[in-house]
């Protein structure tokens, strides 16, 4: 599903903009795209209504949102989401592209906002005199309106999103290593309780 959306006032999105910012000391086109992202995903699942102003707020922890890369992308969707690491309402899954899913966590409906393939080259084509093309992008995706910006499709999860959440007061002990598993985190091999470095998924080695 595509629909057509308006583009937040410059005044709006401002506030945003200078709080990513001040994560990197610096504005880059990817925060803006991040931003705008996010907030076209909080629009499209009836966070914010048609002029931007909130409709539910994210205390209880009612959004949810995956990131598909790390940088300065994730750092944008999150101060428009309001949603993080920290508790446990950011999620990264490392595809490396730049989008997000945003998922209301009591229905489950979930939002994907990516990139406008075309998004560049109206970019520059909006500011042909720009000192290079990334200024030309940094400016263009803060007034740029949606349709021309971003693409936003309404996807199903794969996973159950009460999978994804887990229970945070979920604990276990790997047999092998007996360091402490939280999240629902373990897997069970041959009747044996492990964490996933010691069932084979493991991204170092013991020096």
């Amino acid at each position: 599903m595509r629909r057509e959306h308006n583009f937040p006032e410059p005044d709006f999105i401002a506030q945003f903009l200078q709080e990513s910012a001040s994560m990197h000391h610096h504005l880059c086109p990817r925060q803006v795209l991040g931003v705008r992202m996010g907030l076209a995903g909080l629009k499209e699942l009836g966070f914010i209504d048609e002029r931007y102003r909130p409709r539910f707020l994210n205390k209880d922890k009612r959004l949810l949102t995956i990131m598909e890369t790390d940088g300065c992308g994730l750092d944008g969707v999150a101060v428009a989401t309001g949603c993080s690491v920290g508790k446990r309402t950011l999620r990264v899954v490392d595809h490396g592209k730049v989008a997000a899913t945003l998922i209301d966590t009591l229905d489950g409906r979930s939002i994907r906002t990516s990139p406008s393939p075309r998004a560049r080259a109206i970019a520059i084509s909006l500011n042909p005199v720009a000192e290079s093309p990334w200024h030309a992008y940094l400016d263009a995706y803060k007034l740029m309106p949606d349709q021309d910006l971003i693409t936003i499709r309404e996807v199903h999860l794969t996973r159950n999103v009460s999978d994804i959440l887990s229970k945070p007061e979920a604990r276990a002990v790997c047999q092998i290593c007996n360091e402490e598993i939280i999240n629902e985190r373990e897997i069970v091999q041959e009747n044996l309780i492990l964490c996933r470095s010691c069932a084979g998924d493991r991204y170092y080695e013991e020096c």
